[in-house]
């Protein structure tokens, strides 16, 4: 799906990042397609379940009003 998305857009998945608050979709699909990622904590997963997994994002932040351009 990322992949599509980016070839729709046309823009490489260096000039992308995924943002997302789950660690099981949305940071997965944004690491198996080659982007950066930022894991917002608004949503189901938590600071301490960031570890569990064999991935990591590329940041971590509280909110959306955390990114900065």
């Amino acid at each position: 799906m990322m992949r599509s998305a980016l070839n729709y857009l046309d823009v490489h998945s260096e000039n992308a990042i995924m943002v997302g608050d789950r660690m099981d979709t949305d940071i997965i699909g944004g690491v198996e397609a080659g982007m950066e990622t930022v894991l917002v904590l608004s949503g189901v997963t938590r600071r301490e379940d960031v570890r569990r997994y064999s991935y990591q994002p590329s940041q971590v932040l509280d909110s959306v009003a955390d990114i900065n351009p």
